[in-house]
């Protein structure tokens, strides 16, 4: 009797114990399932408003800011002004819309830019992935083109006025072979630079040439090739510039040495500058618009 009292005492504490321990699991439980998750987390931070971006793109308006202001007082504090203010220029280029001519050199200098430079990438591009692709081919064109590549493009300003003239044409040509060379050897170098099992897979899978150069050769280097565009592009437009102080009377370069001789308007020199520099930017960041697209960011970071 004692035996079994004691088996029944036994088993009403352990009913006592599993209901307590019930009782706190579904606190827990409760806890658990009230307490916000890490993506509940990630979705509030998605929505919260984005202060942060915001400080993100005030960082370098702000630093201009500074930039502009120390250039004001710093000029304002000398009798004798070797450079013009921000607000000359300003009004410099105010004097540039009133009189039609902002636009008019504008269009001038990216019409260049754009035959030069488009004329490049058609050629260059697919020459150097052909030169890249076979290794015979390469070393018959390398010396070539390791005698070319040092000579500036500025050093044929001669031969293209010969040729060309005096206007857009010798413009387009300096432009043209300032891109060349370096698009030929960056779309050389993408080739060399494809793992050797990305192409040895494709030949396993029975991909024709024509498949093999669309599905693996072409993905592969993309990457790099809009590398290669943003560099070239600054290479162009500051080819232009030089191009347009010698061989046209047109264009923002033509605007700075005409500004100088003139009659000493350096208000519109430094604005030609700011012009050349603002326009350089917009053009550097449409390329890398480029690398938002779906099938180009497969080599690029989230970041």
């Amino acid at each position: 009797m004692k035996q079994a009292g004691f088996a029944a005492g036994d088993k009403v504490h352990t009913y006592k114990y599993l209901a307590i321990c019930g009782k706190d699991y579904l606190r827990y439980t409760s806890a658990l399932l009230n307490r916000p998750s890490l993506t509940n987390i990630k979705i509030l931070d998605a929505n919260r408003p984005s202060v942060l971006n915001l400080f993100v793109w005030l960082r370098p308006v702000a630093f201009i800011g500074v930039l502009l202001s120390v250039w004001q007082i710093a000029i304002s504090r000398h009798t004798v002004h070797l450079l013009p203010t921000p607000v000359e220029v300003v009004g410099g280029i105010a004097d540039l819309v009133q009189h039609g001519l902002l636009l008019k050199y504008v269009v001038a200098s990216l019409f260049r830019v754009t035959w030069g430079y488009v004329l490049a990438v058609v050629l260059a591009v697919p020459l150097g992935l052909a030169i890249g692709w076979s290794r015979r081919v390469e070393m018959a064109f390398n010396p070539v083109i390791q005698i070319l590549r040092p000579i500036s493009p500025l050093a044929w300003i001669p031969i293209a006025i010969l040729w060309f003239g005096v206007g857009d044409l010798a413009a387009v040509f300096l432009i043209f072979l300032g891109c060349f060379l370096p698009l030929l050897l960056t779309a050389i170098n993408a080739v060399q630079s494809i793992p050797a099992v990305y192409i040895d897979v494709g030949r396993n899978f029975g991909l024709r040439r024509v498949d093999l150069v669309y599905r693996v050769l072409y993905p592969a280097v993309v990457p790099q090739l809009i590398v290669g565009l943003r560099i070239t592009l600054g290479i162009a437009w500051l080819v232009v510039v030089a191009a347009e102080m010698i061989a046209v009377n047109s264009g923002l370069g033509f605007l700075i040495i005409d500004a100088r001789n003139a009659g000493n308007r350096y208000d519109l020199v430094v604005a030609g500058m700011v012009l050349i520099g603002i326009i350089g930017l917009l053009l550097d960041l449409g390329i890398r618009s480029l690398e938002r697209v779906k099938s180009f960011r497969w080599s690029y970071s989230e970041d």
